[in-house]
């Protein structure tokens, strides 16, 4: 990566409990170029979207920093913090939750403007919003129309207009397209593709749906249990996985060939309870290749070919002392 806008360090979110502290992201790092998108992928629970809300500090970082454009978001006041909120946004999972039943569309998107103190007149904000309409796909009869009225399609492009009308540099996507029909799917990732390179757009692309993540991600970190366990390219992701979780996760994906003779990966075991988590390989439990030094060590991420990062004692031959 040569061009980062968002560089984390050792990001880490704990939440207390009254078993002891929930380690929902520990410790991990990456960075995104300006104008690409990375995937972020893994099983429900493992601290992607909590990754995501943390970056945009909408939670609270336990720790680790935050760069965006070469500033610590992490250590930003409110203030300071509110200003940059114009700079990075986020679009929702459920594109019905995620909007206020009693605005209208021309409202929603609105409310972002009038906030931020953006354009000088109402009438170059409803300008504004016409012209994000158009651009997201809404035709301009919906102007006045509530979210209850319309389908999931287009409720989602109105929390991605919302997500434009501050003209943001970075989105976080959590998993923005999980709660749609395939085929409106299609349309939703086709449309984020076109305005990323309409705009520059750069993205974290939150998914469960590693079919999914590999046409639209230019890099891939699969997490596991709040740990980044692999990060490579996506076209290396899906040629070379190294993580056996990530071989794992590759091998679920859907075959739609009747003839192909599946070889799924069954993950057995228990998995690792995240409070309080062991100085351990959290994945050493369903890990058909664990060792002793597994279940006593944490693996670090250390980069075993240009670009492409994994964390496993598997590959520890290949990894220079």
């Amino acid at each position: 990566m040569t061009n980062p806008l968002i560089e984390v360090k050792n990001l880490k979110k704990y939440f207390s409990t009254s078993s002891g502290m929930l380690h929902a992201v520990d410790d991990i790092s990456f960075s995104i170029d300006k104008g690409k998108t990375l995937g972020m992928v893994g099983e429900s629970g493992c601290g992607k979207s909590t990754t995501g809300r943390a970056l945009l500090r909408l939670l609270e970082p336990t720790g680790g920093e935050i760069y965006f454009e070469g500033q610590d978001l992490a250590h930003l006041n409110k203030k300071e913090m509110r200003k940059m909120r114009k700079e990075l946004q986020i679009i929702f999972q459920d594109p019905f939750a995620s909007l206020n039943p009693r605005k209208t569309v021309s409202q929603t998107i609105l409310e972002p403007m009038v906030i931020h103190n953006m354009y000088a007149s109402n009438k170059e904000r409803q300008e504004k919003v016409l012209e994000i309409m158009e651009i997201v796909g809404l035709a301009e009869r919906l102007v006045n129309v509530y979210p209850h009225e319309l389908d999931g399609g287009r409720r989602q492009r109105i929390g991605i207009a919302r997500a434009l009308a501050l003209e943001p540099k970075f989105i976080v996507c959590d998993e923005p397209v999980s709660a749609l029909d395939v085929s409106i799917q299609a349309q939703i990732l086709n449309l984020l593709k076109e305005l990323q390179d309409r705009m520059g757009l750069t993205y974290l692309f939150i998914t469960h749906d590693l079919s999914v993540v590999n046409h639209f991600s230019d890099d891939i970190a699969v997490m596991y249990l709040g740990k980044i366990v692999e990060i490579s390219s996506a076209d290396d992701m899906f040629l070379k996985p190294m993580h056996p979780y990530t071989q794992a996760l590759l091998s679920a994906i859907p075959v739609p060939d009747i003839h192909y003779k599946s070889e799924r990966i069954l993950l057995k075991g228990e998995i690792t309870s995240p409070i309080e988590p062991p100085k351990a390989c959290r994945f050493a439990n369903r890990c058909a290749y664990a060792m002793d030094v597994c279940t006593k060590n944490e693996p670090k991420l250390v980069q075993l070919e240009p670009g492409h990062w994994v964390a496993c004692f598997l590959h520890s031959d290949e990894i220079e002392e």
